[in-house]
């Protein structure tokens, strides 16, 4: 009888070990996964300007202006959600937003952006996603804000939001403008 009971049991047990885990990270933020780069220069890498191959940027072109280096591609639907919040946040001029084309098809993303519309400043592709291990990307949507001397400031997992970036980003942004 009781070694029919054991696969119950184990289940059971398994079940509350998993509902204790929910329950103790329920209402945390799991977008603010902590980066090993904060405060440590972004890394370095040389890739690929969407739509003109044959010009590379590197992580030196971009210092000098503090940057959000903003992780999409064709294929992710949350980038769609978050696409008008990063277009309005450019628009606004408050900081230079880096695209960066994370595992996509050329054409697919130049498609998308004339969809959309196309608030970068500069769009850097990475085709096979190796420069990604670099940064710690784990997909996208991802946003990372670079000071002017290119050390990583901050890092958001997930769709940028208005209350992101009002809450979190821009506070970000004034430590150090």
């Amino acid at each position: 009888m009781i070694k029919r009971l054991l696969p119950f049991i184990a289940f059971a047990l398994l079940a509350v070990l998993l509902g204790a885990g929910v329950l103790r990270n329920s209402g945390k933020d799991t977008s603010a996964i902590p980066s090993p780069l904060i405060g440590k220069p972004a890394p370095t890498f040389s890739l690929p300007v969407l739509g003109d191959p044959s010009r590379m940027v590197t992580d030196a072109d971009l210092r000098g202006e503090a940057y959000l280096l903003n992780v999409w591609g064709s294929w992710c639907p949350a980038c769609r959600d978050e696409h008008p919040v990063i277009t309005e946040l450019a628009q606004s001029g408050r900081i230079k937003v880096i695209g960066y084309d994370y595992k996509d098809e050329p054409g697919d993303a130049q498609r998308w952006l004339q969809q959309f519309g196309n608030p970068y400043a500069l769009v850097i592709v990475d085709y096979d996603g190796r420069a990604a291990f670099d940064w710690g990307i784990y997909g996208a949507p991802e946003s990372f804000l670079v000071d002017a001397d290119g050390i990583v400031r901050w890092k958001y997992i997930g769709p940028m939001t208005d209350e992101v970036v009002r809450d979190q980003l821009l506070p970000e942004l004034e430590k150090f403008k």
